[in-house]
């Protein structure tokens, strides 16, 4: 795994530099990571785009305050550069940093087919494949977008409590994203997969599948009528539906807002947040999982955080200057879309576990509410957990049994309101892929859920 030739005596030097006026943490985080994209647009390569990320970053901890610095020039000159601009910036006691501990990462996810060594022309085939596929579903799919991406990032993180660790993380991802219209309306439909792998992802897909039922959730969509507006109950299916708890809840749980007492989970550890039946993990470890990796961004190794059991919230999401201002143990979670952004803690693959209630048991008893099957984009206030997100493809439950498509439907509610509200948790738990955005930049995490019973949420609709 090893990738960076720099010695660590110098690093150590750099680190101590760094510190030669005062601090309390310094950090080094190399970076040399390649991209390849691809998008397929109106049935012909529409852009394709290699790039190359190089640079390192430094960031000097003092008085719960950050100093952050990179550059794309790696030299030794340049290194003490910006260790001694650093340093001129606090006023303090020398602190001399931890020696090095040997780096002992190993590596729990195995790369199946490097995608780099895959040719392009392999790559575009798999997107003409959709195209053609979505297409031959119906006349009435007027627009098919693909999109392919491939990324290897290599990482040296070495840091003043003695952490030298290095990592290559390899992503894969598909979209299928089909437009249909007809004479009145217009509606889309995608199905994407990525994961922490290679090419091997590409090669066990249905694409066939992925593509016709891209184009068919768009059809089905264009004669869908208008839920009513009201307050009644919702069954939020699984997969892609954990996206409500993870912008409504889970920011709410990380550091980067804890810690400075702007969560309306702040001082709650221990005590209910939940409903009983709800259980919800953080997992770094999840074998290829999209949000998964061998160490987070500042060197620690990837954990399995349990963030909520049977409605007590019993961990927060904590990095490094998380753990220095909160008291909390740091929890693997530092995440940075790249070395121009310092890291902060992130969520990995975030989900509600299992229930014990089937699917039929959320539906039954309903004499009239919403199933959202296929949840869409959305906004929330941190802070607040008020959130507002649209649901791209729901039914009608009346009476029990799932009855006709909506579309427009969007659910409005607190996640901490929500999260009491949460009734019945069923035994089917599936994850889906996603890119979360936040003050440390974009990066890929996982949400998910099995369904869930909400007993009620507002709804709007017409």
């Amino acid at each position: 795994m090893k990738h960076f030739n720099f010695e660590k005596s110098f690093l150590y030097s750099i680190l101590e530099t760094s510190l030669e006026n005062g601090g309390d943490y310094a950090e080094l985080f190399f970076e040399d990571t390649k991209t390849n994209s691809i998008s397929y647009l109106d049935s012909k390569v529409d852009n394709m785009n290699l790039g190359i990320m190089y640079g390192v970053g430094l960031r000097l901890i003092h008085n719960m305050k950050t100093i952050y610095l990179y550059s794309n020039d790696t030299s030794n000159d340049n290194l003490i550069k910006l260790a001694k601009n650093a340093s001129k910036l606090i006023s303090g006691s020398k602190h001399l940093p931890k020696m090095f501990t040997e780096g002992n990462n190993e590596n729990k996810h195995e790369l199946h087919i490097p995608p780099f060594d895959v040719l392009f022309d392999d790559k575009i085939d798999v997107l003409q494949f959709l195209n053609e596929k979505a297409r031959n579903v119906s006349p009435n799919i007027k627009q098919f977008v693909g999109r392919y991406m491939e990324k290897e990032r290599n990482i040296l993180v070495c840091a003043s409590n003695g952490i030298f660790e290095e990592d290559t993380q390899t992503y894969i991802r598909l979209i299928s994203h089909s437009v249909a219209s007809n004479s009145t309306t217009t509606q889309s439909g995608s199905r994407s997969k990525g994961a922490l792998d290679g090419y091997q992802l590409i090669k066990d897909l249905n694409l066939e599948e992925m593509a016709v039922e891209s184009a068919e959730s768009a059809l089905m969509m264009l004669d869908a009528q208008y839920p009513k507006s009201g307050v009644y109950p919702v069954v939020i299916e699984n997969g892609f539906g954990g996206v409500i708890f993870h912008e409504a809840c889970g920011h709410a749980l990380e550091a980067t807002s804890v810690a400075d007492n702007a969560s309306v989970f702040c001082g709650k550890k221990g005590e209910k947040i939940a409903n009983e039946a709800v259980t919800a993990f953080d997992d770094g470890t999840i074998q290829n999982a999209w949000g998964s990796y061998n160490i987070d961004d500042e060197g620690n190794k990837a954990q399995k955080t349990i963030l909520i059991e049977n409605g007590i919230l019993k961990s927060y999401l904590v990095d490094e200057l998380g753990s220095m201002k909160m008291g909390e143990s740091i929890t693997g979670s530092a995440r940075r879309e790249n070395y121009q952004y310092a890291p902060t803690s992130r969520m990995r693959n975030t989900f509600i576990g299992k229930g014990k209630s089937s699917f039929e048991d959320l539906i039954s008893g309903i004499e009239y509410g919403l199933y959202a099957k296929k949840m869409g984009g959305g906004s929330v206030d941190p802070a607040t957990t008020d959130y507002n997100f649209s649901v791209a493809e729901g039914y009608l439950i009346e009476n029990g049994k799932i009855t006709k498509l909506v579309r427009g439907a969007t659910l409005i509610d607190k996640g901490c309101d929500t999260l009491m509200k949460i009734e019945g948790v069923s035994d089917n738990l599936e994850l889906a892929e996603g890119i979360c955005g936040s003050v440390s930049g974009s990066v890929p995490t996982t949400i998910g859920q099995p369904a869930i019973r909400v007993s009620s949420l507002t709804v709007g609709g017409r």
